[in-house]
């Protein structure tokens, strides 16, 4: 190898280095991508925690409404854990309204629970529980809303 030859290598292999760096020597910035997380696939990733507390919710609150009264103050103090959990969740501001149902059906819930506790009348514990399902309900809508699903009645009576 000339020395030509040698000169182009280090002054390219130097040239190479300096990538990524001003000759101050201070770093450039990098643009990197960050995908919207209200649109695709990361709306999925978005929804995720909030769903995954709901669903817990929906099922912790579906054996509580078949305790006894008397063993109902450990499934409402962990109703209440659950509803602490999705209260903490800071979703991106598409996913606000959705947060609201899910908090909303939450507290009719445990509070519907604590009033049966407490040995409301039988008017105050069905307003709670049809507060609970409409927001339920609107929180279901949201959740299709959001991704794009379509839902189907449940035309089933038990």
């Amino acid at each position: 190898m000339n020395r030509f030859h040698l000169l182009l290598l280090v002054g390219f292999s130097l040239a190479l280095s300096a990538c990524g760096s001003t000759t101050s020597g201070a770093p450039t910035a990098t643009i990197t991508l960050t995908p919207d997380p209200c649109t695709g696939f990361a709306l999925g990733e978005s929804v995720k925690p909030i769903n995954d507390l709901q669903r817990e919710f929906d099922d912790t609150s579906a054996l509580a409404a078949n305790l006894p009264r008397e063993q109902l103050g450990d499934a409402i103090i962990n109703l209440q854990r659950i509803r602490r959990a999705a209260e903490d969740v800071s979703p991106p501001a598409c996913l606000n309204t959705l947060k609201a149902h899910q908090l909303k059906h939450m507290n009719a819930v445990i509070d519907t629970l604590i009033a049966f506790v407490g040995g409301a009348d039988t008017a105050t514990l069905n307003s709670g529980m049809e507060q609970a399902r409409e927001s339920h309900d609107l929180y279901a809508l949201e959740l299709a809303r959001l991704l794009g699903a379509t839902l189907v009645p449940n035309t089933k009576t038990p």
